[in-house]
């Protein structure tokens, strides 16, 4: 890409903004020198890691990065056999330790959360040499200061040095304390790297030792004691042994980083890299851009396209698309209105896409990959070689019209200005002839309303405008495709005040042409600005609309799963029911077999009672509508049409396994499921002859949400307690309440061991005091 177009569009302040983004040196490094690309593939795969740290930060957050040092200079000298310093292996120390724990961070990603493939690459250059980095931390932090764990001798050295030096400073404490009268001040200090005391210069021989220095008036003398002067030469001693030892780390740590030179530059290169990719997804955050796809016809779409470098707050998006239904945009009218800011708009849009960045634009905004973007825009007159504004203006053409082609895009700025009129036109019009037979992508600005009827007399070229609001005198800077522009003199003029006879006698000097091309620009403005507000109407209620149905549309799934729901409810009490009554009929058979013939009238009797009694329970459970319906609903047979509930699909039964088993064809699947899974699809006319009955609203408004228990016996208070919470679980009652009082606390105690023990009871506890208190119950239901 030439680098004038990255200056004409200011390319350099998008890159500005990426560097500031940026962690480490290296990803400044490489935003500084970011250029768009002229590969398919290559943007293709730039944009796809954008897309990847995009999602990562939305989803995990930053990577765990700090800015680090360029780590080429140190593996460039230890390929020399140089010894690195401390400071530069705290450095490769830090760059060890931050691959790690990028490694960690993203190490705990499922593959379906998201997607690392398009950075699966730079990840395997993570690998981290175990071994130099467990070296590396015990012997020295980042910023190069070596650790007393480094070695036993420095361990040893440290020790002595720290005890040597507590005797030194106690023996010239005492000094201090001692001999105040012969000191100029009371204090310890250092000379040539060793402990020093100022003495009056009367009293130098009271302490012998050495004088490192004196005062500028000669009247101090710093003295070393030769009490200290022992205890100083061996302090020297163990700094020079401190230091040779550090030494021999420091060697011995650069041969282990000497063996894994060329992984440092990998995993520094690929932090580098993370990081530059982390920056992008930043600024795509701040500038709220999205992904663009990319054409392979060279074909944009941007819609509500924003200039990268305003403030959101201050700039007007607009839709802006080339190439589908034509090839070539003239933007005309006035100088002012923002055609320019479009021009460069849509440059600066393109040259991000093409350097993998995600630019300002709504989703499902696309762009080409082009080869060549060229422009001319704005007044590029060179002064050093005393060119007009033409002249250069002609001259940036000339360069342009010598490397377009098929996947050039084309932006010139005021086409054929800066010299006559009808001149400037007619060379407009030949430029765009020229450029349009190498079918590139253009988009001009011009003022020449000669150019209005070349946006209608050509093929796959269309007129463009910017809207000006005639109420206020100002104009809007909406982009409006399909309608030329024009100047808004005459109207200008009168909003301003300006005699009217004037103004008559200036349309009056219009040709017919002009005045005829000026009003079918009002009518198109007119018919474009009602089409557009009809279409946001439209879209507004299609939104609305959409809403609606996925509301309703949750709403009926909640319900079928109630409905469901209570139907296996009512499937289990019915077949609990049924056990009851069949233990207890078994249970009565048995005793009369044991008692024989030695039984009693009244117990025959009363026998008999509890079997009609049961009878009649089964009776009841045969003509129950809910049971029946639900009966009806999973007997099926071979050949009928079912729907699988558990997958939500549509099938046919085509074999029978057992009493409860079934085969199931869902297209080219075969599934076993139970005739519990399975409901038997009813033919939709039949449906909709039968009337509609609200049998569930009906039960929901019988059933009470609250049951008073107070006053009944004991066994007459479960036995109501026991069916009303049948009723209600039937009713589909979340929460209720039972009022048991407090008394003797007799049926209080009943009701909260029938709860404990009911498996349909969620929770429940008293109720709060200005609700009854310990007198109620509260009871939450599955």
């Amino acid at each position: 890409m030439n680098k004038k177009i990255l200056d004409t569009l200011e390319f350099a302040k998008i890159t500005a903004k990426l560097q500031q983004l940026a962690i480490t040196v290296p990803a400044k490094q490489q935003a500084d020198q970011l250029q768009p690309s002229s590969d398919f593939d290559q943007v293709s795969r730039d944009l796809k890691q954008t897309l990847t740290s995009a999602n990562l930060l939305r989803i995990k957050g930053q990577l765990p990065l700090t800015n680090f040092a360029d780590v080429a200079p140190s593996t460039k000298r230890l390929r020399i056999k140089a010894d690195l310093n401390a400071k530069e292996l705290g450095n490769v120390l830090l760059v060890l330790t931050l691959a790690s724990e990028v490694n960690d961070f993203l190490s705990d990603f499922a593959e379906e959360e998201l997607d690392l493939s398009s950075i699966a690459d730079i990840l395997t250059d993570l690998t981290v040499p175990v071994e130099l980095r467990q070296a590396l931390k015990k012997s020295l932090d980042f910023d190069g200061e070596l650790l007393d764990t480094a070695s036993s001798d420095l361990t040893r050295l440290r020790r002595d040095l720290k005890y040597n030096d507590e005797e030194i400073k106690k023996r010239m404490d005492d000094y201090v304390r001692g001999s105040s009268k012969y000191l100029s001040e009371q204090i310890v200090t250092i000379r040539d790297e060793r402990y020093v005391i100022p003495v009056k210069q009367e009293y130098r021989g009271k302490f012998g030792g050495v004088v490192h220095d004196q005062s500028a008036s000669g009247q101090t003398l710093f003295v070393e004691p030769s009490a200290v002067v022992n205890l100083n030469n061996h302090q020297q001693n163990l700094l020079a042994e401190e230091r040779r030892e550090i030494q021999r780390i420091l060697h011995q740590l650069s041969n282990q980083a000497r063996e894994e030179v060329d992984t440092l530059d990998i995993i520094a290169a690929a932090l580098g890299k993370l990081d530059f990719l982390q920056a992008k997804a930043r600024l795509a955050e701040t500038m709220k851009a999205t992904e663009p796809k990319l054409t392979t016809d060279f074909s944009l779409q941007f819609m509500q396209a924003r200039h990268p470098l305003l403030a959101e707050d201050q700039v007007v998006a607009n839709d802006i698309s080339l190439g589908k239904d034509f090839d070539t945009i003239l933007i005309t009218g006035p100088n002012t209105g923002g055609k320019t800011i479009t021009l460069k708009t849509v440059g600066l849009l393109q040259l991000m896409v093409q350097s993998g960045l995600f630019i300002p634009v709504a989703e499902g905004s696309k762009a080409g990959v082009f080869k060549e973007i060229c422009a001319d825009i704005g007044d590029e007159q060179s002064i050093e070689q005393s060119l007009s504004t033409f002249s250069s203006h002609i001259n940036s053409i000339i360069d342009i019209m010598k490397k377009v082609d098929d996947q050039t895009l084309v932006l010139i700025d005021e086409i054929g200005a800066g010299t006559d009129p009808e001149e400037g036109a007619s060379l407009a019009i030949s430029i765009l002839d020229f450029l349009r037979k190498k079918r590139a992508k253009i988009i001009v600005t011009t003022h020449y309303p000669e150019l209005k009827l070349y946006g209608y007399n050509r093929t796959r070229a269309t007129n463009a405008s910017m809207e000006f609001d005639l109420k206020t005198l100002s104009p809007t800077y909406r982009l409006q495709i399909g309608i030329p522009g024009h100047s808004n003199a005459f109207a200008i003029a009168r909003r301003l005040g300006m005699r009217e006879d004037v103004v008559k006698g200036a349309e009056g000097l219009m040709s017919d042409e002009n005045v005829d091309i000026n009003q079918m620009i009002v009518q198109l403005t007119k018919q474009t600005k009602a089409a557009t507000d009809a279409r946001n109407h439209l879209q507004a209620s299609l939104d609305r609309s959409r809403n609606l149905e996925q509301k309703l549309t949750q709403a009926l799934d909640w319900y079928n799963q109630r409905v469901q729901k209570q139907l296996e409810f009512a499937q289990e009490r019915a077949n609990e029911v049924v056990a009851k009554s069949r233990k207890k009929a078994e249970k009565i058979i048995a005793q009369l077999e044991q008692q024989k013939g030695n039984v009693k009238e009244n117990e025959l009797i009363a026998a008999k009672g509890e079997l009609n009694q049961l009878e009649r329970q089964n009776e009841h459970l045969a003509h129950n509508k809910v049971l029946q319906r639900e009966k009806r609903r999973h007997h099926v047979q071979v050949g009928d049409q079912v729907k699988v509930l558990s997958y939500g699909q549509n099938g046919s039964i085509t074999k029978k396994l057992s009493d409860h088993q079934y085969e199931v064809q869902m297209g080219i699947v075969k599934v076993k499921v139970s005739d519990r899974d399975v409901e038997k699809v009813v033919n939709k006319a039949v449906k909709q002859s039968k009337p509609v009955r609200a049998v569930s609203a009906n039960r929901r408004s019988s059933a009470k949400s609250e049951l008073d228990l107070r006053g009944q016996r004991y066994e007459e208070a479960m036995t109501n307690l026991d069916r009303y919470l049948d009723t209600v679980l039937l009713a589909g009652l979340d929460v209720v309440t039972i009022i048991h009082g407090i008394g003797t606390g007799a049926i209080r105690t009943g009701v909260w061991q029938y709860l404990a023990a009911n498996s349909h009871v969620a929770s429940y506890n008293y109720a709060p005091a200005n609700e009854g208190g310990n007198g109620a119950t509260i009871v939450h239901l599955r």
